[in-house]
């Protein structure tokens, strides 16, 4: 099965488990927006995962002081796993193992002032090395327990993909 077939199951699933609530807004809908695909990744170092603080340099950002996983939007013509990798290297510096994905999640946000969709895969990476070289995207990483991510300050749309990953349902 390919990735994106699995992706648009595990959205599926996702839904239908109420794992991600997806409102329409019809407000929403009659606005110009833009549409992305997007790749995640919850780079595995020991257990630990790593999370990036979005610096005010950050361009396209409109999650400023937020942590985020690392990844982004995919290049019209680029598969999952190259778009996942060159984010990952961009981002942190780190050559990464790309496991499976075990999530697909939405988001809306306004980036100067447009309005985005972005649907977002989710896999799980594994590196060797914990030395990370940030991008002026980002101006600060921690490696965390996953068990512990609401002690951090998350952009809202990982809260699921975290649930998910440690198996767990939104308390």
């Amino acid at each position: 099965m390919s990735i994106i077939n699995l992706a648009l199951n595990n959205l599926q699933y996702s839904l239908s488990s109420s794992n991600v609530i997806i409102a329409e807004d019809k407000r929403f809908l009659s606005m110009n927006i833009k549409l992305f695909v997007a790749t995640k990744a919850f780079v595995n170092y020991k257990g630990r995962i790593l999370i990036l603080r979005e610096s005010s340099k950050y361009v396209d950002g409109a999650n400023i002081n937020k942590y985020d996983v690392a990844g982004g939007r995919i290049k019209p013509g680029q598969n999952f796993k190259t778009s996942l990798r060159r984010e990952i290297k961009e981002e942190t510096g780190l050559k990464v193992e790309i496991g499976k994905p075990f999530f697909v999640g939405e988001w809306r946000p306004v980036v100067k002032g447009e309005k985005w969709q972005i649907v977002g895969a989710f896999f799980e990476c594994f590196v060797k090395s914990d030395q990370i070289k940030l991008s002026k995207d980002h101006d600060d990483f921690k490696w965390i327990n996953p068990g512990e991510y609401k002690k951090y300050n998350l952009i809202e749309n990982l809260r699921p993909a975290f649930q998910e990953f440690l198996g767990k349902d939104e308390q």
